[in-house]
Order: C-alpha cells, then sequence, then structure tokens
C-alpha cells in the first residue's frame, strides 16, 4: 500500500440498480458541472452549515450546470442541531420554493448535515434524490456511504432514520485544508476502525502513515479515504440495511455512542467517543481470551498517535454505560450485541458476553 497516488480515484457501491459512484481527489469541488450527471431534474437544494458556507457554498455552486434552479439552505452547525426540528427546516425549505419529485438535494458538509439530508430527502415526497458532498474526513470515510440517515432522540444517537442511497458520493480531497485538528482526529477513528475490523495490513499502514495522515499529507490522506471507502462499499453491497455483516462497522459505538448521548451531543465529537470506545471493545475481547496484551497495546497506541482519548468521561457510571447501551440498535431481545475482536483485524458480533464480564471492564476502564 506504499505506491503513490496520483490523479482522482473511482469507486462504487454495488447495489444493483441503486449503485452509485464514489470519486475521490483534489480540487473536485467547483469543476464546471461535475455533479451535472447525478441531478434528478433542474431543481436543486444545496443545504450546509454556518461553518462550512463561507468556504464551499460557491464553489459547490459551480459545480453545477448552468440553467438549473437553486435554492440554498444554511443551517447552525454542531452535533446539538441533528433534530427531527432542523430537518423540518429542510421540508419547509424545500416546500415552500414549490420543489417537486425530481428535485435533487446537495449535502454539503460534514456528518450531520449528511445524515439529516438524506434523511430528508427520504422522507420528501416519499423520496428525491441526493448526493455526499462530504467536508470533513469523519463523513469521507464514514456517513456519507452506505445510505444510513437520521437524527438523534435525547434517550439515543440515531435512533430516528431510514436507509435512503445517495445517487453519488464526490470527496474533494483539498477540503480537508481546512479542517480543524480535533475534527481530523475524529475522522481517524473511522479510518482506524477499518482497519481493526476486516484489513489487518491496512491497520498497519495506519501505524506507520499516522504522523503523515496528521499533517495532511495528501498522498496519505487519498490512500486512506480511497481504502477506507473501498471496505465501506464492500460491506453495504453485502449488507445493505445492517441484517449481519454491516453490524461491524459499529466497532465501538455502543460504547461511544453511550458517551455522547450522556455528555449532551456535541460535547465529545462522535469520533472522539467512538476511539474510546474501540479501546473498550479491544479491552473486553482480550478479557474473553481473545486478543492478546499486546494486540490491545497496539489498539491503544494507534488510537492515541491519532489524538483520541483513551479514557471514558470522569462522570460516567457503569450504570450510566449500561443504561445507554441497553439502547443501542443492534440489540436483540433484550440482548447486549457487542462488536468485539477475535485478532486485530477480524471483528464479530458477540452476544454472550456475561454481564459481570462487562461490568467489570466499565468499571476498570481508565476515566479521565
Amino acid at each position: 500500500m506504499s505506491e503513490t497516488l496520483t490523479g482522482p480515484r473511482n469507486l462504487e457501491v454495488a447495489l444493483g440498480e441503486r449503485s452509485y459512484p464514489i470519486h475521490i481527489g483534489p480540487g473536485l469541488l467547483g469543476e464546471p458541472g461535475v455533479l451535472a450527471p447525478w441531478l434528478a431534474g433542474r431543481q436543486v437544494m444545496i443545504v450546509t452549515n454556518e461553518v462550512v458556507a463561507p468556504l464551499y457554498l460557491e464553489r459547490c455552486r459551480a459545480s453545477l450546470p448552468a440553467g438549473v434552479e437553486v435554492r440554498e439552505l444554511v443551517l447552525p452547525d454542531g452535533e446539538a442541531t441533528k433534530t427531527l426540528a432542523s430537518v423540518s427546516r429542510i421540508w419547509d425549505a424545500l416546500l415552500e420554493a414549490g420543489f417537486n419529485r425530481r428535485c435533487t438535494l446537495i449535502a454539503l458538509g460534514g456528518g450531520v448535515i449528511g445524515d439529516m439530508v438524506g434523511y430528508a430527502a427520504a422522507c420528501y415526497q416519499r423520496g428525491v434524490a441526493f448526493i455526499q458532498v462530504p467536508t470533513t474526513l469523519l463523513s469521507q470515510v464514514d456517513s456519507s456511504v452506505g445510505g444510513k440517515t437520521g437524527v438523534n432522540h435525547p434517550l439515543g444517537k440515531n435512533m430516528i432514520g431510514a436507509f435512503w442511497q445517495p445517487r453519488a458520493v464526490l470527496i474533494d480531497t483539498d477540503t480537508l485544508a481546512t479542517l480543524p485538528p480535533r475534527e481530523l482526529s475524529a475522522g481517524l477513528a473511522e479510518v482506524i476502525k477499518y482497519g481493526l475490523i476486516r484489513d489487518a495490513d491496512f491497520l498497519a499502514w495506519l501505524e506507520a502513515e499516522m504522523p503523515a495522515l496528521r499533517a495532511l499529507e495528501a498522498s496519505a490522506l487519498t490512500r486512506a479515504i480511497e481504502r477506507s471507502c473501498a471496505l465501506k462499499a464492500e460491506i453495504v453491497a453485502e449488507d445493505e440495511t445492517e441484517q449481519g455483516v454491516r453490524a461491524l462497522l459499529n466497532l465501538g459505538h455502543t460504547f461511544g455512542h453511550a458517551i455522547e448521548a450522556h455528555q449532551g451531543y456535541g460535547v465529545w465529537l462522535h469520533g472522539e467517543a467512538v476511539g474510546a470506545g474501540m479501546l473498550m471493545a479491544a479491552e473486553l475481547s482480550a478479557r474473553l481470551g481473545w486478543l492478546s496484551e499486546a494486540e490491545v497495546a497496539r489498539t491503544r497506541a494507534i488510537i492515541g498517535a491519532a489524538g483520541l482519548p483513551l479514557a471514558a468521561p470522569a462522570d460516567m457510571s457503569v450504570e450510566d454505560f449500561l443504561v445507554r447501551m441497553r439502547l443501542d440498535k443492534k440489540n436483540v431481545d433484550s440482548r447486549l450485541r457487542l462488536i468485539l475482536l477475535r485478532t486485530l483485524g477480524d471483528a464479530c458480533l458477540f452476544d454472550e458476553t456475561p454481564a459481570e464480564l462487562l461490568e467489570a471492564l466499565i468499571e476498570a476502564f481508565p476515566r479521565g
């Protein structure tokens, strides 16, 4: 995986007649007419937030063909805005503009914007087209691909939503130049996840290239994004609606979502919570006799090298974790289902963790 990458990279999410491309490369946003092939009609609404709009809204408009009717909606920024009220603002704007079933929504921003715009598109007039233009590393490697859309509920993250695939994903790697370091680290959590669950060679490459990734070196970032998207596309093609293998993409998320919901959405970034959650999953895997201490140490080292937390919030008790984790969408018949690691690069869905083992893990995990 050491070759130098030049030029745009193109992948496909293979879902039959609903298949769609992922285009990855520098300078894609702003190329005249680049979004034209995936528009359903002549009505286009770009939805973004107040942070991204000054940076990339004009470039996004320039990516559209001449002659389309373009409207814009700029929403507040942050995980705390990922609510039905925000989605209603999108529906209000569409209705006030008189947009019909052949309109196209464009999600310009990070995962919050992508999830909300996708959900709005899934529901508006029972389903309209949308395009993902992700501008954060986390959204580029994870949330923009696969068709999971939705909003948060005070009792649980992403508990209201739908599966609704985009028509295309356009990843302009130049947008990462304006990404704050904390957001970059949060995105690296999801990149590390792919190595842990499915690709030990990629994990080893990430260990070696982490300084380059954190320094925003273009070739390393493009490789990381491409491999992450390829693994995500492969898994989604196998299991679009998460009946089986797609659940493996949630490594660390059951613990992480508990942290996010308990702390209040946006206090911890999603990737920060997932980073701590992946380490908790690795340590639980070791308590089950699967991972060695050396493998847990490698997991801790790469999570730390990415600039992610290695401890849970100081104010979270065992019961605080368990109350939130019991609401996880993967649970079946009141059984807590966790994604754990048999070895690095090989994850499994496990619903037989003894309660006392889980509680001991949470009790012993560092707080900070």
